[in-house]
């Protein structure tokens, strides 16, 4: 069985991609969550991830240390992580790696904070423009597929890579299309989406580095979290 290493369930979109995409395809793997700590969690991560940073998974004597490579490993071993039709598979493949190293603006400006709902001071033209990829993007997935997932009709990694950003509409009430929102439902409504939001919200950590983000961007409209005194 593989082990999987991530972060606070509440801030870390990275660690989100391989776990929603492990849990979605039934792949069994054990969990080890170490919390973001004040300053660096270098120290601390570097005993397990070569780049001292997370997800990192652990194969056996193998280990894997960036979500695209985790999911290219995966791939090998399980078919079903990516489309079966090779026009699917090669346009899922583009769009997970257009998120992976794009949308830098809607990254900064709406960190991923779960248990959080705000309204942005703005609406900058920079974040205007990512959104607008990113509803081009959906909309031409959805179209060309047939639904309701990005590539077709069942979970595959291009999800697994933008399920961090229907966490983000729904924190920061971003605006999209009907069928831009419509997916974004869709992925919340997933098992393995509702179980991820349900212990963020049980978390007891509070990071002040990502926590103070949300004061430059935005105002804080409720805080639904239970398990930090912030939340109570």
């Amino acid at each position: 069985m593989v082990t999987l290493y991530i972060a606070n369930k509440n801030y870390s979109s990275w660690s989100l991609r391989p776990w929603v995409l492990l849990r979605e395809l039934g792949i069994a793997f054990e969990e080890k969550l170490f919390p973001f700590e004040d300053g660096s969690s270098w120290d601390t991560f570097r005993a397990f991830s070569p780049s001292g940073k997370v997800p990192c998974l652990a194969d056996g004597d193998l280990t894997l240390w960036d979500s695209m490579g985790i999911a290219e490993y995966l791939a090998e071993r399980h078919p079903l992580v990516w489309p079966a039709d090779a026009a699917a598979r090669a346009w899922a493949r583009c769009a997970a790696a257009e998120m992976h190293a794009g949308f830098g603006t809607l990254r900064d400006v709406c960190s991923m904070n779960v248990g959080l709902r705000i309204r942005l001071h703005e609406m900058s033209a920079a974040l205007q423009k990512d959104l607008h990829r990113l509803d081009e993007l959906w909309t031409e997935g959805l179209t060309r597929f047939g639904g309701p997932f990005l590539a077709g009709s069942r979970f595959t990694n291009v999800d697994a890579f933008f399920a961090p950003v229907a966490f983000r509409i729904q924190t920061y009430g971003l605006p999209l299309s009907d069928s831009a929102q419509e997916y974004a439902r869709t992925l919340l409504a997933l098992q393995s989406m509702q179980q991820w939001q349900r212990e963020s919200l049980l978390e007891p950590w509070l990071d002040e580095e990502h926590e103070a983000l949300v004061e430059v961007y935005g105002t804080r409209v409720s805080d639904l979290r239970t398990g930090t005194q912030s939340g109570k």
